[in-house]
């Protein structure tokens, strides 16, 4: 028989054990984490569905808690974020940088909440602040270069959502790669003004096909689902964005520029989760991050010697031998 202090010592370190197994178990579904949608809402098949299923990941992989809050007009952004601290999240996330001003307001006003913004960068963010950023040239240079190569008529578009920077860092990032693939090449380019009115992109791409562009680019949410809707009607090519787009229209969709929205999401959750949040910092995501790509349904469509290609021109823009443009001003510099 075991002596009595023995059995002692093993029920001690059964019970250890237990408890520092149930700590692990609950370390992550102690923490809340919440997201405010921008006006595309959750489902948009675009940037918003993609931060939630970011956040999804979290809760199955990391054990947190999650939630959302959608809005419908910029004037929800500050009540809903109210509404997540109200309910004691950890942290919480504005979903597009027509939030930043209202995170940096709140994160001043409630220096114990954490909280973080996509597309937003913070001049001097404060401690509980964090923006995410993406270099979303490079993709959209990587998508604009297959449009040249693939192009059969020298002629394709591109379709923007809001005219402001973030979206002209697509627009000239697919013009310098398009004319890097093909300099005889003309770039159709059309703002829409919104990113959630599919009619209006529909209409802009039906133009754009029917002034000869065989393949067209969207860097514009919701938008994009019109672009995309016309390419099935009339026989052409698209090109999506932030997601892979493929399963949309997978006749037409040749390629996605894929910004990881989920992945920035995922990442930051797990620094929190690890009492590692980069609080009071700007973090920007590009090819060498693994923060944005190409969609890996590209070989679908996109004959392999472009795609061998395309690998070579990440390897040159990781190495800083190519620098895709994100304004105006730096697109006319290298013309």
């Amino acid at each position: 028989m075991l002596n009595k202090k023995l059995v002692i010592l093993l029920c001690i370190t059964v019970v250890a054990l237990m408890f520092f197994g149930c700590a692990k178990a609950q370390k992550g579904s102690a923490v809340k984490v919440a997201m405010v949608t921008d006006i595309g809402g959750v489902n948009d098949q675009s940037f918003n569905q993609s931060a939630w299923e970011g956040l999804q990941l979290a809760e199955k992989e990391l054990g947190v808690k999650v939630s959302y809050v959608e809005s419908t007009q910029d004037a929800d952004y500050k009540p809903n974020m109210e509404t997540l601290l109200d309910a004691g999240n950890d942290l919480i996330w504005g979903i597009g940088f027509k939030m930043g001003d209202t995170l940096d307001e709140l994160a001043k006003l409630n220096p114990e909440q954490k909280y973080a913004g996509i597309d937003c960068f913070f001049p001097e963010p404060t401690p509980n602040l964090v923006g995410i950023l993406f270099k979303e040239q490079e993709p959209s240079f990587l998508v604009g270069y297959i449009a040249g190569k693939m192009t059969k008529v020298n002629k394709v578009g591109f379709v923007g959502g809001m005219d402001f920077f973030v979206i002209h860092k697509f627009h000239y990032g697919y013009l310098a790669g398009v004319k890097y693939a093909n300099p005889e090449c003309e770039v159709f380019v059309q703002y829409a003004d919104s990113f959630t009115d599919a009619a209006k992109g529909k209409a802009i791409a039906n133009q754009m096909y029917k002034n000869g562009a065989d393949i067209v680019y969207h860097a514009a949410g919701g938008v994009g689902d019109g672009v995309i809707e016309a390419a099935k009607e009339q026989g052409k090519f698209a090109i999506g964005v932030d997601k892979d787009q493929n399963s949309l229209a997978p006749d037409n969709v040749i390629t996605s520029a894929m910004k990881r929205v989920d992945n920035a999401i995922y990442n930051l959750t797990m620094t929190l989760v690890n009492s590692e949040y980069p609080g009071g910092t700007n973090v920007i995501y590009g090819l060498k991050e693994g923060g944005v790509g190409i969609a890996p349904t590209s070989y679908k469509h996109v004959p392999k010697e472009i795609l061998d290609e395309v690998k070579v021109l990440e390897a040159k823009i990781i190495a800083g031998e190519i620098i895709p443009p994100t304004s105006k001003e730096e697109w006319e510099a290298i013309m």
